[in-house]
This record gives C-alpha cells, structure tokens and sequence, in this order.
C-alpha cells in the first residue's frame, strides 16, 4: 500500500475496527449458537417422527431445516454489522482515491442501455451494490456492481442460477462518439447470427473487420457507421482493452460507445465477480489485510479507467 493508503490504515481504521472486535465475537457466538440449538431442534423432531414412522429421512431432513433457520436467524447480527463495515471501509478508502461511494447506488447508470446493447444477459431478478464515482483525465466516470439472476425450471422444481457477476462502468469519453459502436465477445461460427440481431431502434448495426488480430480472436465489433467505428477503436485503444481483459484474468469483457445527452460515452461490463468485500466476520477485524483487498480491487479498475480515457501515446499500439 502506498503512504496514504498506511496512513488511513494506522490512525482510522485499525483503531476503530479494534473497537468493534468485542461486537464481532458476540455475533459470532451468537450465531453459532442459533445453528447449534435450531439443528438440534430439528434433529429432536425429525427424532419424534422417526420414532413413529421409522424413516431416517425425518431425521436428516429436520436437523438441516432447522440449521439452515438458526443460521438465517442468529446471522442477522453479524451481517448487519458486516455491511456497516464494509461501507466505511470502502467510504474511507473511496475519499483516499478522491471518489465517491455508496452502498449501493440511487439508480444504476444506463444499465437499460448495458442492456439494449446486448451486453448483459437476460435476467429473472437482479441487484446492485458498492457505486463509485469521480474524474479521472478529465472526465467523468462511475462503476458499481450487478448480480444478474435467471430463475430457471428442473423438472418440477426451479432454481436461480447467477447469469452475471461483475463491474458495470460507465465512463464520459473524451472523444467525440457517434452512432453506436459495440464490442462483444466473438462467437465463432455463431458470429453471422448474432449480426442479424444486433439493432438499437431503427438502426441496424453491422459487423466491423478490424486489422489487430490479437483483439479478432477475442471480440466481434458492429456499428451503426463502419468509417466511425474505426476510428474510436484505434490501435492504441485495441490494444488497452486487450490489456483490460488480461487484467481481469480473461472474464468476459464487452462494451459500447454511445452518443448520450449530447456527449460521447464508453460503457463496459466485466466478469469480476463478487469484489469490494471487507472479508470474514469470522476472523479478527483489525488485519490489514481486509482494506489490501479492496484497496487491489478498486485501483486495478480505476487504472483501467485512466488508460482508457488518456490520449494515445506517440507509438503506441504500433
């Protein structure tokens, strides 16, 4: 961690989540002794019905329904107090980085266009969490996190499967943006038959063949203007959002550019799962290794960011 980041760590947070070190460990206990006692309940019915009926089902089915409850009960505590800190661990943390944070944010920006676009699934019910926003090169940006869900059926029973995890950004690109131009990832012998479907209104989007075959191999590009695609998606920019999907470990990375309100902007949706966490309520709170985490996290994005909104360097990308 940098200074600031040790400075905030030694005089703030230490000291407080030290504090709340006698809190974590009653709701600790007390939710291990809910588990307990419900699962011993359970097991004390399912015992009655064994007796009468001589099924060891009772037994097993009972004891786990009452664990699964006693968990549920006694962990209310404990995850109310697990949200507490992780908002001010990320506030905190999101004014050393000279941004601005929410729990979750007041309306999750253009995510019916992340939508419209093609660059999110279809989804049954979702929620969203953990909203950042600031500058950075000049222009505008925030990025939050959505947990996409699809209820899907088994025979007679349903089920919630996750559709997507990750970070969706959106960013007020400095250049001019016309038109619309998505980036998304590349279907093999499939890619013919996602052109048919791409549209936005009444404007038909069309493939773009671009000449970097290293961003070929992973992402189709369609656009409502050929001549206007490619020059947003420059060699120098290819070659960022090649580095983005590396830097994310290869998860899925898709965006559009988008001519909103008058200004250009770049929308980005990844695969990174859960992240922005301040870690298990089952062991000690004052580990610095819980503000590490979110710390890696939050600047491998807004890096992220900075690369793709600076101005092509002399040379790059070739």
């Amino acid at each position: 961690m940098n200074e600031a980041f040790q400075g905030l760590w030694r005089e703030t947070l230490e000291p407080w989540l030290a504090s709340l070190e006698a809190e974590r460990k009653t709701s600790v206990s007390r939710f291990i002794a809910w588990a307990a006692g419900m699962a011993l309940l359970g097991l004390a019915i399912g015992g009655y019905f064994f007796s009468r009926q001589g099924e060891f089902m009772f037994l097993f089915v009972a004891a786990f329904f009452g664990l699964v409850a006693g968990m549920m009960i006694g962990g209310r505590r404990m995850e109310r107090l697990r949200k507490s800190i992780k908002a001010e661990l990320n506030t905190k943390i999101a004014e050393v980085c000279q941004l601005d944070y929410a729990l979750a944010p007041a309306e999750p920006a253009r995510f019916a266009t992340f939508r419209a676009y093609g660059l999110l699934p279809s989804y049954t019910r979702c929620r969203f969490e953990d909203h950042f926003s600031g500058e950075r090169q000049g222009c505008d940006f925030e990025l939050y996190e959505a947990h996409l869900e699809e209820r899907r059926r088994s025979g007679k029973s349903t089920h919630w499967v996750t559709v997507f995890r990750g970070v969706l950004i959106r960013i007020n690109f400095p250049r001019k943006v016309e038109g619309v131009t998505v980036i998304t990832r590349d279907k093999g012998i499939f890619n013919g038959l996602a052109a048919l479907g791409h549209s936005f209104g009444s404007k038909k989007l069309e493939r773009v063949a671009l000449v970097d075959p290293e961003f070929e191999k992973a992402f189709e590009v369609y656009g409502t203007d050929q001549v206007l695609a490619r020059y947003m998606l420059d060699p120098a920019f290819m070659e960022r959002l090649v580095r983005l999907e590396k830097a994310l470990k290869g998860k899925n990375v898709r965006a559009a550019f988008d001519e909103h309100s008058g200004e250009g902007e770049l929308l980005i949706a990844a695969e990174t799962g859960n992240q922005f966490e301040a870690g298990s309520m089952f062991k000690p709170l004052a580990d610095e290794a819980r503000i590490r985490t979110i710390i890696d996290d939050l600047t491998r994005v807004i890096d992220i960011i900075e690369n793709l909104v600076k101005p092509p360097e002399l040379g790059e990308g070739g």
